[in-house]
């Protein structure tokens, strides 16, 4: 399946617009939407070619912005310790409020599309994983994969590193595939056992995948990817995705 030029709309928010880039597929038909949520470093390349990727097969893909109210429109931080360290500073200088209130004005875009067929996923990588998450506990969404998410084990997103997302488990009620690289010293060992125990007693559906992998697996750019386990999380994704909103 061929895809159209990325858009570039612009959602409001309660702290302003949020430059969100859409890529979906050409033809006039109906197509679920998914919100697919970055790094730190907001939308760079590897993330484009995500984007792209999943509206390949059949979605509309809106990538928001995650820090637009701190940095001019278009920023994109580069994969260096300059850009990881501006990235992390501004993931705790957000408002908890502030990342809801995002999904909401996404998960709203992509219900409502023109060529959307009214139902919605989420997915997201490191921080995004965190993000997709939350965006999870929204109920217009059907189905979320978080890429080895941060901060969920600790409780320590956005401003005052004192996240409420392990006590809204509840809030779930689509399904949940949770994907981690046990190589990854974001989120080791024990932090992975508490989010699955929340998890299960909870009583939400989700699926759960541990590999040998590191932090960043997924992303091609840089030493840590592994594009056989790539390939494999990411058809994985597709299914689930059309299993649960199509």
């Amino acid at each position: 399946m061929t895809i159209r030029e990325p858009e570039v709309v612009d959602l409001p928010t309660p702290r302003g617009l949020m430059r969100t880039q859409v890529f979906r597929p050409t033809g006039d038909g109906r197509h679920p939407g998914i919100v697919l949520y970055s790094e730190i470093f907001q939308i760079t390349a590897p993330i484009r070619r995500t984007a792209a990727f999943l509206a390949g097969h059949g979605f509309i893909v809106a990538v928001p912005e995650v820090y637009h109210e701190f940095l001019p429109a278009g920023t994109v931080l580069a994969y260096d310790q300059a850009g990881a360290d501006k990235g992390n500073e501004l993931k705790y200088a957000k408002e908890l409020a502030s990342y809801d209130d995002d999904a909401r004005a996404a998960v709203a875009y992509l219900k409502n599309h023109d060529n959307g067929n009214g139902r919605v996923g989420a997915i997201g990588i490191c921080l995004g994983g965190h993000l997709s998450f939350r965006a999870a506990m929204l109920p217009e969404v059907n189905a979320t994969t978080c890429f080895y998410a941060t901060d969920i084990h600790q409780g320590s997103l956005g401003k005052g590193k004192a996240d409420d997302s392990l006590a809204r488990i509840p809030d779930i009620k689509g399904e949940l595939m949770m994907i981690w690289g046990r190589q990854d010293p974001h989120v080791p060992g024990e932090g992975r056992a508490k989010i699955y125990s929340a998890l299960t007693a909870a009583g939400t559906t989700f699926t759960w995948h541990e590999f040998n992998g590191a932090h960043a697996f997924l992303r091609d750019e840089g030493l840590r990817y592994d594009a056989e386990l790539a390939h494999l999380t990411m058809g994985m994704t597709v299914d689930f995705f059309r299993r649960r909103l199509s």
